[in-house]
């Protein structure tokens, strides 16, 4: 982005006078600026100055100028600025949307520091940072405010992001502080974010980072999190000061930073993910910027600055006219304004993810933008201002545009439609259609907002040419789906989305109606259709009617009237519709009924009273009463009752109308004495309900405000009793028993029997029921209650009374159960007898008559069998035993399985006559297998033959043939069968029988007498197939004979013998035939020839033509050629193609070359035109005067060949003088060069090169020499020589060339003075350049054969000084090349230096290389692993060199495990506090502590060396820069460490310190930080329970066996530190890497602890001591007062304390008694060497009584 001055909005002053802020407002068309002065200046977008207006203080007794104006915001409406002052109040000033509105204070908020700067960044949102530290919300809807989070540092700048869902503030401590209202997905953190190096006045938050700067003249980029993206450095810059503010553009994309002069410009790359920056704006005289603020759209950025000026600039990427209409200026990567240059009229084009804009276009009628960026797509209407950014993968450009609905954009790409809604940021819908015409697709955005209607869109489209698919696309889901029988050529919505138009191909109109599915044909052929714009009117045209629906609900009501033209539109306005019909020329406009399109939007738009009014004032026809039936529904569903009563009225329903005029009362009385809807009163509502038909909602609503009494007379006045008694009886209703007698009364009165009978049931009267029930004449009813009550059944008049009327009405089943149920089970079978009630009859005789049970069964099946239920018959027919009558109806219900299984159980006589039967039913379904079985089975063997014959499965038959007959009767049968098939000539059935027997013959010989080769054939080839080729040959000879020459071709081709087929064709003159034969059959030639004899056979004319037609007449020559017929092809060419007359010729003359005749083949070379072949012929034979006589005749330029032909023969001859000779006369003396090189003979080649070819002469010189070179000595001599002779002639050049050509061939002293001759040649004779070269050249050839001083000496005498140094440093001459460097130039010496290092070095020879490069020696020590000769060497050195070299060596010996052998190094080297140092010590402790067998008296001197090398590195610390820092800090505890280890091996060595010993292995257990812990933990308790200390043995062994098991498991999560609390022992420390302590002592630990917890005997806790804490902790957990720690013992000093001189040293009296009287009766010398180190520790010992001798 570019910054380009623009103007100057308010000229600077001559001194300070500050602008204090600035702001654009939200429309981009205001600018506000605050002066010094507390005075808001306003500009429009021009930069024009329009308003002003003071600012006021918070209390005006201060005076006007106690404040000063920090911070200023317009609101987003831009009608509002907030101010926020000094004087600790945010005042909130109306200034109206046009210039010059009053300016009225509409909110203040007071606080209680000063406000130092603010924001606006949502609606009724002010954010505002105080002098306190608070960043505080203001809200303007209540007036209050309140702190969002407070600091303790002054707020110094606020920002919001692009979204202003966001603020960053920053603060004096440096502290940027971010803040979200929402973080919209981003997941970022909120709260401290970073902490700025100074106090970030310059502070921008931009999409991707936010960028601050500030007094240390340093801009950083913070990434999202707080960690730094980039720095810019301008701290060395001196023209540079501190960055005062900064502003990033709207988009994000570019962030401005003023400082001093000067605007510094970032510009964020998304490629490279980084800032960019853009060449500065430097203003000179411009101070520094105090404000900066950037237009909403991106297009300008104004500054303010100290001395009061504001100038604008505009910021812009590039600019661009599209098609001289509008202008694009592009703002940012993602941000595009678009300008009409016509109107003015500006659109911003922003990417709301911040993605580069890459192309606008604006399509159309130029009223759409449609942008790309990489992963989404932008779309906006230009004259609406909606724009819309949706995600859109790149498909190459392909996406068809549609901008016919004024609020969707449809974008058709790869056969997928999808609808963008202007404003929206989410694609509407997606589907696949493969149609993209607009008049196949109609989507309807709200374009009439109906009642209780929020969002209604809908879409309608093609899925394929006959399928619609109609979507909701709010819910994304289809609505509905049409599949039409023809083909859909338009298709529209109405505007509510209720109906769909569609039109099919045979012009038929169609209806749909969305919510029922149902479609209607509306016309039968339709030119014209439209929908009435703002209403459901449809208007269309069938041939000369206009046809008009008003009421689309009722679609068979159309209006029609005659037309004489077409219709072309529709123009609806000035309250009249009119439709535009083209007479010829004029255009006439018909107006339809307005009044009824009114009344259709009046429905839609829910205004009934308009709707009532406007339909008073028509005449009642068909559509009226269609709409007042309409308008009646709507208006009882609205409870617009009124309208609704007014509505049946006109329709003449009076009832309706009566009813709702009394519910109009009701309601109108309520309303008047309560006031409020007369309609929501229940009896209103329950009339409604009612009215409807719901009555039980109105009881419901009578019930809920308990009218019991309304709720029981609405049910009596419509006589539905049984509900009217429900809610008596649920209500327990005084009347209930009154009602019940009203309601039997009624059912009597009106005959209602039945519904009397079950009321007197209902009240448990069984008799009155029963008797009415019979009065009814229902007796199964009575017989149910009777059977349902025991009381009842007692009564036996009434049970045979009521029995008679159940058989009087035949209901025997019912009268069966009556009488079984009053134990007469003899009439009871009777009656279920009679019933065919079988099942109870059964059951019942089972139990009574179990004889009678067979024959019931059998009843039953006959039963069945009449009712056709024959399937079911069969089961009782085998109850009963009658096996016949189960076949017959498993037959007959062709449940054949079940027959075959009943069959199978019968005698044999019995079942054999049903089999057959059976088996025809499989045969049939062919399942002959099954068949065959039963026919056998049925004695009926031949049918099974039969059966198989007649299948032609002449196998089967054979085989079962073959098992019932003998063998000669089946072969008699079957031939004589045969025969009488051939008879009927029914051949194949008749071959089938004969293969059947296994007499082929016969069925070939029938074949064959009957002519039928091709079934012959096949038979042959099947049985005799060894025999198919001579037969094929026998058939074909007989077809011959008989000349049926077709039928033989066939035969003749499968015997494969093409050619005797071609010989039939042929010698009956069929020529086509036999070249049809050879082209198919015989290969790729045979044709050729067949058609070569063909035209021989015809000669003359006719062979030309038919060699044409076949296309063969060149073939045809070829072949006569081929075949030596050259009269035959004489004769072609000369007919037909005279140009192939020469190829003939020629191949005449080969012909009789070959056969020797010479002369007669020269004569037809030459009329071939070939004399050339003539003279080659006469050259082959050596005939040399033929050859020059013919070559002088006819072809000249043979001559030449002929002569080089003799010389040839001549050089074989070795005769070189005959040869030369020829090649001469033949102007060939390269030749004749050539072959003298050839034989070796140089000095004639050279001699004629010089006489006939001087320009070559030079380069057959080189060649020579070169050759010379290849044969060694021999060939050197002769470069020799050939160089003297150059030198004798004064050719120096030449001689030069020469010398320098010999190379070694053996003889080095030869080559030498081959090139000395050849440099001092050079250097005496040819020019200074020339003899450079050559001694450039001769150099390094002399070094190479090491002849080093020589070629120094070369080198030399042309000056060249570091060459021939180089040459002596070569031959390792450094005396030589030391005195050349003195001498002659001293700038080399050095060079010579340091390649004489190099050679040493290299070398090895390091004890040299001492004395020039003593680092060097060191470093090739090091390289060689001579290490003690390297430390040796380093020794004599100064300390640095040492200590480098010793560091080195111990790095070394570390990493090969050596850690005892640095530690003596350092023993013997000290230990400087080189921080580089560290590392190495810090390792060489790690590697001590952790290393095995350490816990022991031998292991004293090495634990006494680290402690005095620890000491060493301690008290070179405390000189060093490095004292009291943490790695100091962290020495001292290692030193302390080393020296408890130092002291318990010493006392482990004396049998009286053992408590001493196994007291410092606790003390150390504070240390495990820096210790192994399970390495501590276990010595800790192995000492412990030496001493008898078995309760803290048991804990320390017990931890010990938890750290080896953390170890295992990698992770010290699970460790219990209960038994640790109150101790000093680190809960956190290291998770060792490997286990200290060896698998068998692990175990043993493990199986004493599990010992000692059985017992129970230990308590497991640590021992106290008066302190009440730990005995070994230093700290008292209950005071916090930290002990001394005893030098001897490692636990706390809490009496009897000897101090030493050293601050921080003591011991217990007791255990330094302890100690010294050991050292008395030992004498341990390890003890005292402990003694002698605390003296130097400590600075002496308290006491002088004890001595070290």
């Amino acid at each position: 982005m570019q910054l380009k001055h623009l103007r100057t909005l308010l000229s600077p002053q001559d001194g300070a006078a500050k602008v204090t802020c600035m702001a654009w407002s939200q429309n981009n068309a205001k600018f506000a600026v605050c002066t010094v002065d507390r005075v808001v200046l306003l500009y429009d977008e021009h930069g024009e100055r329009r308003d002003k207006f003071s600012t006021k203080p918070a209390d005006m007794k201060y005076g006007r100028k106690s404040y000063m104006v920090k911070g200023m915001a317009f609101s987003p409406d831009s009608t509002k600025i907030a101010i926020g002052q000094t004087d600790n109040i945010i005042y909130v000033y109306k200034i109206g949307e046009d210039w010059g509105d009053k300016k009225v204070i509409c909110n203040k908020f007071i606080q209680t520091s000063a406000v130092t700067c603010l924001q606006w960044p949502a609606e009724y949102i002010i954010v505002f940072g105080l002098a306190e530290g608070k960043v505080r919300l203001a809200n303007t809807k209540t007036n209050k405010s309140s702190t969002i989070y407070g600091t303790d540092s002054y707020v110094v700048s606020l920002t919001t992001n692009c979204s202003g869902k966001g603020i960053l503030s920053g603060h004096a401590d440096g502290t940027i502080v971010r803040y979200f209202f929402d973080d919209e997905g981003s997941g970022e953190s909120q709260g401290k974010l970073v902490n700025h190096p100074c106090p970030p006045y310059a502070l921008a938050w931009a999409t991707n980072s936010i960028v601050a700067a500030g007094c240390d003249r340093r801009i950083v980029a913070y990434g999202k999190e707080g960690h730094v993206l980039q720095t810019f450095d301008y701290s060395r810059d001196p023209q540079e000061r501190e960055f005062t503010t900064a502003a990033a553009s709207p988009g994000g994309q570019s962030v401005v930073l003023g400082s001093y002069d000067r605007l510094r410009v970032l510009n964020w790359s998304p490629r490279r993910s980084i800032w960019e920056e853009a060449k500065p704006k430097e203003i000179a005289n411009l101070y520094t910027v105090t404000a900066l603020a950037w237009k909403r759209d991106g297009s300008r950025l104004c500054a303010g600055t100290l001395c009061g000026g504001v100038e604008q600039f505009d910021c812009c990427l590039r600019r661009s006219i599209y098609k001289n209409k509008f202008e694009l200026t592009y703002v940012g990567p993602s941000q595009v304004i678009v300008k009409n240059l016509s109107s003015g009229t500006r659109v911003v084009l922003k990417s709301h993810y911040g993605y580069e804009v890459e192309e606008v276009k604006i399509l159309g009628k130029e009223r759409y933008l449609v942008a790309h960026t990489s992963d989404t797509l932008l779309l906006g209407d230009l004259n609406t201002n909606r724009l819309s950014e949706v995600a859109w993968q790149g498909s190459g450009g392909n996406e068809k545009y549609f901008f016919e609905n004024e609020n969707v954009c449809m974008i058709f790409n790869a056969g997928e439609l999808t609808l963008v809604e202007y404003g929206s940021n989410d694609t509407l819908g997606s589907v696949r259609t493969e149609f993209m015409n607009p008049h196949l697709i109609s989507v309807r955005i709200n374009e009439r907002r109906q009642r209780g209607m929020e969002d209604n869109k809908k879409l309608a489209y093609l899925v394929d040419i006959k399928t619609i698919a109609i979507v909701d696309l709010i819910g994304g889901y289809n609505i509905g789906t049409i599949s039409h029988e023809s083909r859909v050529d338009w298709l529209e919505l109405n505007e509510t989305g209720h109906k769909l138009l569609f039109r099919d191909r045979k012009l038929r109109l169609h209806l749909y109606d969305i919510e029922s599915c149902a479609k209607t044909m509306i016309l039968n052929f339709c030119s014209y259709v439209q929908w009435v714009p703002g209403s459901d009117v449809l208007v269309a045209q069938n041939r000369n009617s206009l046809c008009v629906w008003y009421n689309i609900e009722a679609p068979e009501r159309v209006t029609t009237s005659s037309i004489r033209g077409d219709v072309v539109g529709l123009e609806r306005g000035g309250g009249k519709t009119e439709v535009m019909v083209t007479e010829g020329v004029t255009t006439v406009a018909y107006t339809l009924d307005e009044g009824l399109i009114e009344f259709g939007t009046a429905i839609d738009d829910g205004n009934y009273s308009r709707a009532t009014a406007f339909l008073e004032t028509l005449e009642m026809t068909p559509e009226t009463e269609a709409m007042w039936k309409t308008l009646s529904r709507l208006a009882l569903e609205a409870r617009q009752l009124h309208i609704a009563e007014r509505c049946f009225s006109a329709l003449g329903h009076v009832a309706k109308a009566r009813f709702l005029h009394e519910t109009n009362e009701i309601a109108d009385q309520v309303s008047r004495e309560y006031g409020g809807e007369g309609t929501d009163f229940y009896q209103v509502r329950a009339r409604l309900a009612m009215l409807e038909k719901n009555y039980k909602l109105a009881e419901m609503i009578f019930l809920e405000q308990n009218a019991v009494e309304e709720a029981m007379d609405m049910y009596q006045e419509l006589h539905r009793w049984d509900e009217c008694i429900a809610v008596a009886q649920a209500k327990g209703h005084p009347a209930l028993e009154k009602l019940r007698r009203g309601y039997y009364q009624w059912l009597m009165d009106t005959q209602q029997e039945e519904r009397a009978g079950e009321l007197q049931e209902s009240q448990g009267d069984g008799l009155a029921a029963i008797s009415l029930y019979l009065k009814a004449g229902l007796p199964a009813k009575a017989a149910r209650l009777v059977l349902a009550r025991e009381e009842l059944l007692a009564d036996t008049e009434l049970v045979e009374h009521i029995t008679a009327a159940l058989i009087k009405g035949e209901l025997y089943e019912r009268a069966g159960d009556l009488f079984e149920k009053i134990r007469n089970p003899q009439r009871a079978l009777e009656c279920y007898r009679k019933g065919s009630a079988f099942m109870k009859a059964v059951e019942l005789a089972r139990l009574a008559f179990p004889v009678e049970v067979v024959r019931l069964e059998e009843a039953w099946g006959d039963h069945l069998v009449q009712q056709k239920q024959l399937d079911a018959a069969i089961n009782h027919y085998i109850e009963a035993r009658c096996s016949i009558k189960a076949v017959d109806a498993a037959l007959g219900a062709r449940q054949w399985k079940k027959a075959i299984y009943i069959l199978d159980l019968q005698d044999q006589s019995t079942a054999s006559k049903y089999y057959p039967r059976v088996a025809q039913h499989y045969a049939a379904l062919q399942e002959y297998e099954i068949a065959e079985e039963l026919y056998i089975k049925g004695d009926r063997t031949k049918d099974a033959i039969d059966m198989y014959t007649q299948a032609g499965r002449w196998e089967q038959a054979h085989k079962l043939a073959t098992k019932c007959m003998r063998p000669e009767d089946v072969s008699v049968l079957y031939i004589t069968q045969a025969q009488e098939l051939e008879k009927q000539g029914k051949y194949r059935e008749a071959e089938r029988l004969y293969v059947t027997v296994e007499e082929p013959d016969l069925a070939i010989t029938m074949f064959k007498k009957h002519k039928l080769y091709d079934d012959m054939i096949r038979l042959v080839g099947k049985h005799h197939p060894d025999l198919l080729s001579d037969t094929h040959l026998h058939l074909g000879k007989e077809l011959e004979a008989e000349g049926r020459l077709q039928e033989a071709e066939y035969h003749y081709l499968e015997a494969q013998e093409w050619k005797a087929t071609v010989n039939m064709y042929r010698s009956n003159g069929l020529w086509e035939e036999a070249y049809r034969v050879a082209k198919a059959h015989g290969g790729a030639t045979a044709h050729k020839h067949v058609a070569y004899l063909w035209a021989k056979s015809l000669g003359g004319e006719s062979a030309v033509r038919l060699l044409n037609k076949l296309g063969l007449l060149e073939a045809a020559i070829d072949h006569a050629a081929d075949n030596c017929s050259f009269e035959f092809a004489f004769e072609l060419s000369r007919l037909a193609l005279k140009h192939k007359t020469p190829e003939i010729h020629l191949r005449y003359a080969m012909y009789l070359e070959d056969e020797g005749k010479f002369e007669e083949a020269e004569a037809e070379f030459i009329r071939a035109g070939k004399p050339k072949e003539a003279v080659l012929m006469f050259v082959h034979n050596q005939d040399w005067e033929a050859a020059q006589r013919v070559a002088e005749a006819h072809d000249p330029d043979s001559v030449a060949e002929v002569l080089m032909g003799q010389a040839r023969g001549a050089l074989e001859e070795k005769d070189f003088q005959k040869a030369e000779g020829l090649l001469l006369r033949a102007q060939r003396p390269g030749l004749a060069l050539n072959y003298y090189k050839e034989a070796g003979l140089w000095s004639d080649a050279l001699r004629i090169c010089k006489d006939y070819m001087p320009g070559q002469l030079e380069a057959l010189q080189e060649e020579y020499e070169r050759e010379a070179t290849k044969k060694g000595a021999r060939g050197m001599e002769g470069l020799v020589d050939q160089a003297r002779q150059w030198e004798q002639a004064g050719e120096y050049s030449r001689a030069v060339d020469c010398y320098l050509k010999v190379r070694d061939s053996g003889s080095s002293s030869l080559v030498e003075k081959c090139w000395m001759k050849a440099a001092e040649l050079a250097i005496k004779f040819l020019p200074p350049q020339r003899s450079l070269e050559v001694v450039r050249a001769v150099g390094p050839q002399l070094i190479g054969i090491g002849k080093h001083s020589a070629a120094a000496e070369l080198y030399l005498n042309l000056d060249l000084i570091k060459e021939a140094i180089d040459a002596f440093i070569e031959g390792e001459e450094w005396n030589k090349a030391k005195r050349v460097a003195k001498e002659l130039d001293p700038r080399y010496e050095d060079y010579v230096d340091q390649h004489y290092k190099e050679f040493l070095k290299n070398q090895g020879k390091v004890d040299s290389l001492v004395g020039v490069d003593v680092v060097a020696a060191l470093d090739l020590y090091v390289e060689q692993g001579q290490w003690d000769k390297c430390i040796e060497t380093a020794t004599k050195q100064n300390y640095k060199i040492l200590h480098k070299y010793v560091a080195l060596y111990a790095t070394h010996l570390i990493r090969e495990g050596g850690y005892g052998q640095a530690l003596a190094l350092y023993v013997q080297h000290g230990a400087p506090a080189n921080p580089q140092n560290f590392n190495i010590y810090k390792r060489i402790f790690t590697d001590m502590v952790s290393s095995p067998g350490t816990n022991s008296a031998e292991a004293y001197h090495n634990w006494a060396d680290l402690r005095d090398v620890l000491f060493n590195l301690c008290e070179n610390l405390v000189k060093s820069s490095e004292a009291n820092s943490p790695a100091h800090e962290e020495f001292e505890t290692m030193l302390l460490i080393a020296h408890y280890y130092a002291t318990r091996s010493a006392a482990q060595s004396v049998k009286q310190l053992e408590t001493v010993a196994a007291r410092l292995s606790v003390s150390l257990l504070r240390h495990t930080q820096l210790l192994p812990a399970d390495k501590a933990f276990y010595e800790a308790g192995v000492a412990a329970k030496a001493v008898g200390w078995e309760n803290m043995a048991f804990i320390f062994l017990n931890r010990f066996l938890d750290l080896t098991d953390a170890i295992e498991e990698g992770t010290l999560d699970a460790l219990d530190h209960s038994d640790f609390q109150d101790t000093d022992i680190p809960f956190e420390v290291p998770l060792p890497a490997k286990q200290h302590v060896p698998e068998a002592q692990r175990e043993e630990v493990r199986d004493w602890v599990l010992t000692v917890s059985m017992d129970q005997r230990l308590e497991q806790v640590l021992p106290r001591d008066e302190r009440g804490a730990y005995e070994a902790s230093l700290v008292a957990a209950s005071t916090g007062v930290r002990a001394l720690p005893c030098l001897i013992t490692g636990y706390p000093i809490l009496r009897n304390k000897i101090e030493f001189k050293r601050p921080g040293k003591a011991a217990n009296k007791d255990n330094w008694n302890k100690f010294l009287m050991a050292i008395k009766t030992s004498h341990s010398p390890v003890c005292q060497d402990v003694l002698k180190f605390i003296s130097q520790w400590c600075g002496g010992l308290p006491s002088t009584s004890f001595s070290f001798q």
